[in-house]
């Protein structure tokens, strides 16, 4: 049975049989550089209990090393690697001068209480730290399955503790709280991605031509699976701000579907409350919330995990455009069903981008020690404001409110990080589509989007004399 790292790899090969890549480099390329495992004990509900976790550093051809810690009861070292993987791609495809990295823990969240987890979290940091697995200039964790801005706020005050010196040791991970050295938009910055290259896709004549679809983002259908962080964000974006009907979302243990649409805030509400959506009054509830990817839909989002779509249900699913918001939800042999099915895919590496985008915009806030617009700030907004008066005099009227209020307010951090994203998303995707366009041979998206982030990756190799 193929495992998530032999897809990942196997993805990867595909591509380098379009590229002048030597064997030796790419295979350099594609191995995991180094995994290190850690068993350490804590002394939980009076006795001790035994963790084991995981650091993968896939690639150093840019440091620091950059990927999320998930806690999860099924991750183990292979998973983290072929997650590290898809981070060194990922980072490479849009532009993040980082190479690729992952960690996992053992362990059912849910399963401890909050003081637990932190004694937990605080441990397995005094494990990676010592060994320069958390290092501002090294290697850079973030949130992934299970964590949070919580967990990397403990982890960053272990580092403050075992280096005191570290005038940048804020910058050891990124997904902080914004209270605690973190940046606005970061718990939204993946799901603020895909719509970022959802909105490309669709300003694209060419490729809408492909999928037999038109731009009119109002008038698409959307299925959603997971409504985590990353499937909330990016189901509330499209829903509120592009009016995409939301019509199904499927979770672990079952799944609700409305014809005529579904309202994202009170679909998480209840979910969140009742930890299913059983019952739900709004929507038809689905046990086998497999059946919701087969349903009819324009766009269909995998946001959760991987290997949700496999070669046992992908002759079923019938979206028009597929947008892998998670890691690795589709097989590889699922990946050439639906391939032969026409069925255009976005695949992760490009559009899952968005929170390793931001914890970049992160780590450079917390290596300058100064927020994103504070030297530019007002001397813009008395620019404007002078611009305001100039035209108000010159025409003899006012201008409306609306438009004066946004002019006055000036510029936040938050406008900063959310434009520096969707500049580096729109970047990824016209340099996917490029290769896809120009090289007759590559015929899906993904194995040009694997293409060019392996080629940026050998010539950094290149440039290093290896």
């Amino acid at each position: 049975m193929s495992t998530f790292l032999d897809d990942t790899t196997k993805y990867v090969n595909k591509a380098v049989k379009h590229s002048d890549i030597s064997e030796g480099l790419a295979n350099k390329i594609i191995i995991c550089n180094s995994t290190y495992t850690v068993r350490f004990g804590v002394r939980l509900r009076g006795e001790i209990h035994t963790f084991e976790g995981w650091r993968s550093v896939h690639s150093e051809h840019m440091e620091p090393t950059k990927g999320g810690i998930r806690y999860d009861l099924q991750t183990n070292a292979e998973e983290v690697e072929a997650l590290a993987a898809l981070m060194s791609y990922k980072c490479a495809l849009i532009n993040v001068p980082f190479g690729g990295s992952k960690g996992g823990l053992k362990i059912n969240p849910y399963k401890w209480e909050k003081s637990e987890i932190e004694k937990i979290t605080r441990r397995f940091a005094q494990e990676l730290i010592k060994r320069d697995l958390v290092s501002p200039s090294l290697n850079v964790p973030a949130p992934d399955i299970g964590t949070s801005s919580q967990e990397m706020a403990w982890i960053a005050d272990e580092y403050r503790k075992m280096h005191p010196s570290d005038i940048n040791g804020a910058a050891c991970v990124t997904g902080k709280p914004p209270n605690k050295n973190g940046l606005p938009g970061r718990e939204e910055a993946t799901g603020r991605g895909v719509q970022y290259i959802v909105r490309e896709f669709f300003r694209n004549p060419d490729l809408l031509k492909i999928v037999k679809l038109d731009h009119d983002l109002s008038s698409k259908s959307l299925i959603v699976q997971g409504i985590g962080n990353v499937g909330y964000h990016l189901s509330k974006f499209l829903t509120e701000e592009d009016n995409v009907k939301l019509i199904g979302i499927s979770e672990f243990n079952g799944g609700i579907y409305n014809e005529e649409g579904i309202n994202v805030e009170h679909a998480k509400k209840y979910f969140t409350k009742h930890k299913s959506f059983e019952n739900y009054p709004k929507g038809t509830f689905v046990k086998d919330s497999s059946l919701l990817l087969k349903r009819k839909c324009d766009i269909l989002i995998p946001a959760a995990r991987e290997n949700v779509i496999t070669e046992k249900n992908a002759n079923e699913v019938s979206a028009k455009l597929i947008v892998e918001a998670a890691n690795g939800p589709i097989s590889y042999k699922a990946n050439q069903i639906l391939n032969r099915k026409k069925i255009f895919i976005i695949p992760d590496i490009l559009a899952n981008g968005g929170g390793v985008a931001v914890s970049y915009f992160e780590w450079v806030k917390n290596i300058r020690h100064i927020r994103f617009g504070r030297l530019e700030k007002r001397r813009n907004q008395f620019q404007l404001n002078n611009l305001i008066e100039a035209i108000e005099e010159m025409t003899g009227t006012s201008m409306p409110k609306k438009y004066k209020a946004n002019f006055i307010n000036g510029i936040e951090e938050i406008d900063l990080v959310r434009s520096g994203l969707d500049d580096m998303m729109i970047d990824g995707f016209q340099s996917v589509k490029k290769e896809f366009i120009e090289n007759e041979k590559i015929t899906d998206f993904r194995t040009a989007a694997f293409k060019v982030a392996i080629e940026k990756i050998a010539l950094s190799y290149d440039f290093i004399g290896l």
